[in-house]
């Protein structure tokens, strides 16, 4: 079985992210499976703490069922004692096994993967890991309008929905945004920033005034800095599906991450060496991020809870 993805030299860990969601997080794993590397893999899990009493039996529940999983080349489960909040156990979790392992493939407990998602992370973390120009593997993509026959796009957003990275380019990364003072006294440099989504200036903002708990806002920005790039799929190798009261990225009806699943069953990719962006697929990248569209998901789901939808 190991020829079927050549030139891959070793598979790289999954580490994976629970919190209080049992079903979210069977059917993560019930879609890993689908992946014949799975038994190769060596699976890492994270599971943080209630932060309250209200939520001790749904993450109970989460525990025993990860403490059941087998069929992976081993499994290996740290439960933090009280809540650490996604940022920090994103943060320290990837760390802890990179330093291991030097790459790493990450994923949480709401989405659903492909049956090629595995093959496609490790082809690629293989053939960019010596690239200094790239960051980071995206799993994730939206739906690509008029596709080519290109199995990959490069952008300037990092990818926080299926991952992957090296440690080489982790450990550059200064999560205390040491600069941004500087960074929020110039126009041009938040302009340029938003170039890959008009999100970007605001969600930084939040994560340094402590209205949100983002680790990947900080990613992102460490590549803005470092004209740095992640690579993208064409067919998406990932998809959100947490939409309920639970969901870590969503709890509405319009999900702006839709996407269509890769079903095609292709085990062999192709990459590119000359890396650049593309406008063929920025435009529609970035779309997906400008005022309008985020706008027009906001309303829809307005007049989704106030019943006109």
């Amino acid at each position: 079985m190991l020829d079927k993805v050549k030139g891959v030299s070793e598979f790289a860990p999954v580490v994976l992210f629970v919190f209080k969601r049992v079903d979210s997080a069977r059917r993560l794993i019930e879609s890993l499976l689908e992946n014949w590397e799975a038994s190769y893999t060596d699976l890492f899990i994270f599971s943080d703490g209630p932060r309250n009493e209200n939520e001790d039996n749904a993450v109970s529940k989460v525990r025993e069922y990860i403490y059941s999983i087998d069929g992976f080349k081993s499994v290996n489960i740290t439960c933090a004692p009280v809540n650490k909040g996604l940022a920090n156990s994103v943060i320290s979790g990837v760390t802890s096994v990179l330093n291991t392992y030097g790459k790493v493939i990450v994923v949480e407990d709401d989405l659903l993967l492909s049956n090629n998602f595995l093959q496609f992370m490790n082809q690629a973390l293989d053939y960019y890991e010596n690239n200094q120009k790239i960051l980071s593997i995206a799993g994730f993509t939206y739906p690509i309008k008029n596709k080519t026959g290109d199995d990959v796009y490069f952008t300037r957003r990092a990818c926080s929905t299926g991952w992957g990275t090296w440690i080489d380019k982790w450990l550059k990364i200064d999560w205390k945004v040491q600069d941004f003072n500087s960074f929020t006294q110039s126009r041009s440099e938040q302009r340029k920033f938003n170039q890959m989504g008009s999100d970007m200036t605001g969600l930084l903002n939040k994560q340094m005034k402590g209205k949100v708990d983002s680790w990947a806002i900080r990613w992102c920005y460490h590549q803005f800095k470092n004209d740095l790039y992640t690579v993208y799929p064409t067919i998406s190798k990932v998809k959100i599906f947490g939409l309920d009261e639970f969901a870590t990225h969503t709890n509405l009806k319009w999900n702006r991450y839709e996407t269509t699943l890769d079903e095609s069953g292709k085990v062999q990719f192709s990459f590119k060496s000359d890396v650049q962006l593309d406008s063929f697929y920025i435009k529609q990248f970035v779309d997906r991020y400008s005022i309008s569209t985020r706008a027009k998901y906001k309303i829809m789901n307005y007049f989704t809870s106030a019943g006109f939808l």
